[in-house]
């Protein structure tokens, strides 16, 4: 009678996948047109491995950036407070926080040929925003002479923009830190003066209560 296998297992496969989403996400954002060969090796494996679990380049940045979008919306749902500007202000520097490691991916992954999957990944953050922006709307904190929807483009284009031009300027994690405040701020309607000094009088968005925060797993709600 034949006997079970007691063959060991090869290293699981999903953790082989789990290593190259990571080495990929890594390997991107030093250089975005990196080889899978490059990819591979990070993961410590063969380009046929990748293969084993993506069908070319192109699906597994897909896969890369719409993970990546759907971990920053779960970051971003609990974030709250009860003026909707410093809440708006929250949503920025969360978001910097996540991405400001991976800000070169990141701004191909929101402007590239993926916008539209990575975009639909987002939508409950999207969501979030636009019951902020209403609700904002509502109390007189939030501009009132564009629609709600507009509103809530602007602001999510402005947080992109730093992106961009953190990557062109090469800003430090500070200065990008109050800058997509700023432009989520402004976009909201407010005078760069009166954001600057909503952010200098609120503790919560201070650079180092931020990081603090990310180092230790929390998300800032109030």
């Amino acid at each position: 009678m034949p006997t079970p296998s007691t063959r060991a297992p090869r290293r699981d496969a999903t953790a082989n996948r789990e290593a190259i989403l990571a080495a990929a996400a890594e390997a991107l954002n030093e250089d975005i047109d990196a080889s899978l060969e490059a990819i591979a090796a990070r993961a410590g494996l063969s380009r046929r491995a990748i293969y084993g679990h993506f069908a070319n380049r192109d699906e597994l940045l897909v896969d890369v950036f719409t993970r990546g979008a759907r971990r920053l919306a779960a970051l971003l749902d609990p974030v709250s407070h009860p003026d909707a500007r410093v809440e708006i202000a929250l949503f920025g520097a969360t978001l910097w926080a996540e991405v400001e490691h991976i800000r070169v991916s990141a701004a191909l992954a929101v402007r590239g040929p993926h916008r539209a999957m990575v975009g639909s990944a987002l939508d409950p953050a999207r969501s979030r925003l636009r019951e902020t922006v209403r609700r904002g709307m509502s109390a007189g904190e939030i501009r009132t002479d564009l629609e709600g929807e507009t509103v809530t483009r602007l602001i999510e284009s402005a947080a992109v923009s730093v992106l961009d031009e953190a990557t062109r300027a090469g800003l430090s994690d500070r200065e990008g830190h109050r800058l997509v405040m700023l432009a989520a701020l402004s976009a909201a309607g407010m005078g760069w003066r009166e954001a600057g000094a909503l952010i200098e009088a609120t503790p919560d968005l201070a650079f180092e209560t931020i990081q603090g925060q990310r180092s230790h797993g929390e998300v800032p709600a109030r």
